[in-house]
């Protein structure tokens, strides 16, 4: 057991662990900025452009029906509202994130690639090289 309890230690302090936790964290707290963004701020006048529409109340409803004591029940319905609105959010909180990854890829310093290692002579040049050195010697 405490082999295991060791092994979850390791695991849980490298920091690529650590750091994306701290992203989950901080991706969340950026998702609810956005939607109030998108709640508070973009939608309501696209609303009021698209003749005082609120997207939240879009619905579709598919009918209503009579409960055992024959009272109308509240009727099903299909929210597309709210999808436009959620569809809204992730295009900006993506947009956001490849402009926070496009950011952070232009300060980090590019890898230089290591000078490649010269060709290995082939058969004929290392005889040729042998010859060479050997009338040289004499």
């Amino acid at each position: 057991m405490s082999k295991f309890l060791n092994e979850f230690k390791d695991f849980a302090m490298r920091g690529n662990v650590v750091d994306m936790a701290v992203g989950v964290i901080i991706g969340a707290a950026f998702g609810k900025i956005v939607t109030s963004v998108v709640n508070d701020i973009l939608m309501p006048p696209l609303g009021f452009l698209l003749g005082g529409v609120n997207f939240t109340d879009l619905s579709f409803k598919l009918g209503e029906k009579l409960g055992a004591d024959g009272k109308t029940m509240e009727a099903v319905t299909i929210n597309y509202g709210n999808f436009i609105q959620e569809i809204v959010n992730f295009l900006i909180i993506a947009f956001c994130v490849f402009l926070l990854v496009k950011a952070v890829m232009s300060l980090t310093p590019k890898k230089q690639e290591a000078p490649k290692a010269p060709e290995e002579p082939s058969k004929e040049e290392k005889l040729l090289t042998e010859i060479r050195d050997l009338l040289k010697n004499k």
